[in-house]
């Protein structure tokens, strides 16, 4: 039971399930995300890792079971959520014509809120001082995915959904973003993440999508199965 004086939490799943294909990924899932979290997914492949985080980040609804934020149904507050919210997918989506000076400077034009740096400031924070004005289509994978972790410098969005965030990037770099996600938690946000990496960040929070699975029953359940002997 939940103590009458405590905080509501930012972000908080009930009985969350998801489908795909006419398959249960997960069902029965439950998790509250309070300021100051890192939750790592996790969970084997196929388990709905990519799917939670599309649910997470509004791209699907196609759920059963209520996400509420900060103590209201999610599609009541939904712009009010997407305006706390920055997500970074498993591509870069960076666009490759332009500079990585470009893209962050288009970035931050859409994005709500004055940054804490400046955009050169970021990309020297990522590992891509001299590499401002390059073309993006020149640049290595490794170097695509600083470009859009520079983000992360320039937003004033409190909660983080980062898909595979660690792809591409080199030892330093991973450490960097470790002490970033550390930082961030710090001072009040959210991180929810994938990845396959294992994390040098004390108290982060797993959940294993692994444990939400579904057996044979919840198929018969689901779609009226009568078996021998029921008649």
């Amino acid at each position: 039971m939940t103590h009458p004086n405590a905080p509501t939490p930012l972000l908080e799943l009930r009985a969350l399930s998801c489908e795909r294909d006419e398959r249960c990924l997960f069902a029965g899932l439950h998790m509250t995300v309070e300021a100051g979290d890192i939750v790592q997914i996790a969970g084997a492949n196929g388990s709905g890792k990519t799917s939670l985080i599309r649910l997470l980040t509004g791209l699907s609804q196609d759920y059963q079971g209520d996400i509420l934020w900060q103590g209201e149904l999610l599609s009541h507050r939904r712009l009010d959520y997407l305006n706390h919210l920055l997500y970074l997918g498993h591509l870069p989506g960076v666009k490759k014509a332009l500079s990585p000076r470009e893209n962050l400077a288009w970035f931050g034009g859409m994005s709500h809120g004055h940054p804490q740096i400046k955009v050169d400031q970021a990309l020297s924070q990522v590992g891509l001082k001299g590499f401002e004005d390059v073309p993006c289509y020149s640049l290595s994978a490794g170097q695509l995915r600083r470009v859009a972790l520079a983000r992360l410098y320039l937003t004033p969005a409190r909660i983080w959904i980062l898909d595979e965030p660690f792809t591409a990037i080199d030892k330093q770099g991973a450490e960097r973003l470790e002490a970033l996600l550390s930082e961030h938690a710090a001072g009040g946000g959210v991180v929810i993440l994938t990845t396959h990496q294992a994390l040098n960040i004390t108290g982060v929070k797993q959940i294993n999508l692994s444990d939400f699975q579904v057996d044979e029953s919840y198929y018969q359940a689901r779609d009226g199965f009568i078996g021998e002997g029921s008649l």
